[in-house]
């Protein structure tokens, strides 16, 4: 199994913690996992993306060119990586914050009003969670006990309070897409 990942979006949407969640858990999980970020020069509200990889073998690198999946919360963003998913692929775009789907028929897209749903929940910088929900409910790499028990250690100590809501919102995203199949 190797499943390649890119996040992508704005700095402060939380792309980063949605790909630490993921690799986390994965290894967790005895699964082998790698996440490189990257910061756009302005860090909050610039680009940010991270590249995750899980695998059940060896890594051989961590950089991922062309992924199997893109989670995507902003236009430049999908702009600039819709093009080098595989085909075949999976794009979960937040359709709240992103006009346009992207105009590919070899993959699947799936379009989720995240940022709309996250303000529903009470907190509207959880849509990274629900898309990350979002994700699971389709690539089941990891299950949610494994994402829901890392969470206070991506958080760290100081921000175990918000652990609850993050739950909820991947919880959300995830029971969204269950519904849609």
């Amino acid at each position: 199994m190797l499943e390649e990942i890119i996040v992508a979006g704005s700095g402060g949407q939380g792309i980063m913690l949605l790909g630490e969640a993921l690799v986390f858990a994965a290894i967790d999980k005895g699964l082998k996992a790698t996440w490189v970020p990257s910061y756009g020069p302005e860090m909050m509200g610039g680009t940010a993306n991270c590249l995750v990889v899980i695998s059940s073998e060896e890594i051989g690198s961590p950089i991922v060119e062309e992924p199997l999946t893109l989670i995507c919360l902003n236009l430049p963003s999908l702009n600039k990586f819709a093009s080098t998913v595989k085909s075949g692929g999976l794009i979960i775009i937040d359709e709240s914050i992103i006009n346009k789907l992207p105009d590919r028929s070899d993959v699947k897209i799936v379009p989720i009003k995240a940022k709309i749903l996250a303000q529903e929940i009470g907190n509207d910088r959880m849509a990274n969670m629900i898309l990350l929900g979002a994700y699971l409910a389709i690539k089941p790499i990891v299950d949610l006990s494994a994402v829901f028990s890392v969470l206070p250690s991506v958080f760290g100590p100081s921000h175990t309070k918000i652990v609850p809501i993050n739950q909820k919102a991947i919880q959300v995203g995830y029971d969204l897409v269950k519904k849609m199949a």
